[in-house]
């Protein structure tokens, strides 16, 4: 027998985990707890420490509208600054008493007798709650690619989310798998350490200039005497995000001027054209994660650092041999390779309505209603969950319409004095086929190229076709019609 949980448990302490915690609180209601794996709250911000670890969204569009943070060094802030403010977030409004450390939820089962959730963690605890509030997000399971020999490998060799700062990489032979967004922030960091660097390249990504400026003192102190010039300021660059949707979500044809940018910054930056035909991508900007960086290209030009484009055929035990049968001695292995998103979610042991697995629910792919709830599934909610990915805005702002939309639907069960809500399966057909043939006109369905927004079957899962007000507008309130709702 489970022993009598929290009303509510949230689980992760990210950026979502928190979000959800704080409007609880202000809603009056303390009935929760946070659940977190590790041992120290802050997701993505705790775990990714590599070098160069930075946001690529403006600083000002990386916080909770209700805390807007003054003190931003940078219009780009780095790893530490975004790790400390989620720390000064739940000091202020005193999360501490709800937080769990080094629980890592390991089920989760709805009881259809009593219309709670079993919660089973991996210190073998297991007690009941209402509702569920998954923070998880999707950037935290790292990927490894399936290299022949891999595990041979006889150096030092982890990924980027997992930094070993014990391996000291002055005078190595490095080698570094992959090209998106965390390589171009710590390849410059680490090029000019290294003995020699080998850059494996499977697609060059587009890349634009990073505009990141110090933010003066003076700037600040501005921020913090003056709120409305905070708010001023996200507004302007909430609105200056929005309009680089226009080729998201509107006609891939509105890229180009995008494309020409980047291609602009490639060629002032990289004078070699031997190499800049290497960089220079062959799908429609936007197809995947367009990436923003002033000193990755210049790292690529120095005499120690080679871009290999041939494909990895075997890892040995002190090289990497790529498609031509070259032979690659390395001292260090980093992958720098990304992560499990589309998969993430489907690997949660978790058992709904009638014995239904989340697995079967998501066997055509994983999809929800408005991203949040998945028809059989009572009381649960994602944060992030499927298609409220962005290309062009912060998912802080997806995250706030995600809470307000959670907490619509518990004032709907207050309300009604329901056990629980289910989404209709209906509803969520008809949304999710609206979704996706909108999806299937842009960019990332018609760019030509493969990324990591698609499932195997090619279907975008991660991303959001619209513009960010849509979602909010969306999101607003919940339609009590779309629900079925349980005892």
């Amino acid at each position: 027998m489970a022993a009598a949980g929290p009303g509510i448990t949230i689980i992760g302490s990210g950026f979502a985990g928190l979000c959800m915690a704080i409007k609880l609180k202000e809603a009056g209601y303390h009935d929760f707890v946070i659940l977190e794996k590790e041992q120290d709250l802050g997701g993505t911000w705790r775990d990714n420490t590599y070098p160069g670890c930075a946001c690529d969204v403006p600083s000002p569009m990386y916080s909770f509208s209700f805390e807007l943070n003054p003190e931003w060094s940078r219009l780009f802030a780095p790893q530490r600054e975004i790790w400390d403010y989620m720390r000064r977030c739940v000091e202020k409004y005193e999360l501490t008493p709800h937080l769990r450390f080094g629980r890592e939820v390991c089920g989760l089962e709805y009881e259809d007798a009593t219309g709670r959730w079993r919660v089973g963690t991996g210190d073998g605890e297991t007690f009941t709650t209402n509702a569920l509030v998954s923070g998880i997000g999707a950037l935290h399971v790292p990927s490894l690619p399936e290299i022949p020999g891999r595990q041979s490998f006889a150096g030092r060799a982890f990924h980027s989310a997992n930094w070993d700062h014990s391996c000291d990489l002055t005078g190595k032979r490095v080698a570094v798998i992959g090209t998106g967004a965390s390589a171009i922030q710590f390849v410059p960091r680490i090029a000019a350490q290294v003995e020699r660097l080998h850059l494996f390249q499977r697609t060059a990504p587009w890349i634009q200039p990073k505009p990141d400026v110090p933010l003066s003192p003076r700037l600040r102190s501005a921020l913090r005497t003056m709120p409305l010039a905070g708010r001023a300021l996200r507004n302007a660059v909430y609105w200056l995000l929005e309009t680089r949707a226009l080729g998201f979500t509107v006609d891939p044809r509105l890229m180009k001027v995008h494309q020409v940018m980047a291609e602009r910054h490639l060629a002032a930056q990289v004078p070699d054209p031997a190499l800049r035909a290497k960089l220079t991508p062959d799908y429609t900007i936007g197809c995947k994660r367009i990436l923003l960086s002033d000193d990755y290209y210049p790292a690529l030009g120095r005499d120690n650092v080679e871009l290999i484009t041939d494909r990895i055929t075997e890892i040995r035990e002190h090289s990497i041999v790529d498609a031509t049968g070259r032979e690659h001695p390395v001292d260090v292995i980093v992958y720098g390779t990304g992560f499990k998103v589309t998969d993430a979610l489907n690997e949660q042991r978790i058992i709904g309505r009638n014995g239904l697995k989340i697995q079967e629910a998501w066997r055509e792919g994983i999809e929800s209603y408005l991203g949040t709830s998945t028809a059989g599934f009572p009381n649960l909610f994602f944060l992030l969950g499927p298609n409220t990915g962005l290309g062009h805005n912060s998912v802080v702002f997806m995250i706030e319409a995600q809470v307000r939309y959670v907490m619509s639907c518990l004032r709907l069960l207050s309300r009604t004095r329901a056990k629980a809500l289910d989404v209709r399966p209906s509803a969520q057909q008809a949304y999710n086929d609206r979704l996706q043939e909108r999806l299937s006109r842009l960019v990332w369905s018609e760019g030509g190229c493969v990324s990591w927004y698609l499932d195997d079957k090619g279907r975008n899962r991660t991303l959001w076709p619209g513009f960010t007000f849509e979602f909010w507008a969306r999101t607003r309130r919940v339609r009590p019609e779309a629900y079925e709702l349980i005892g």
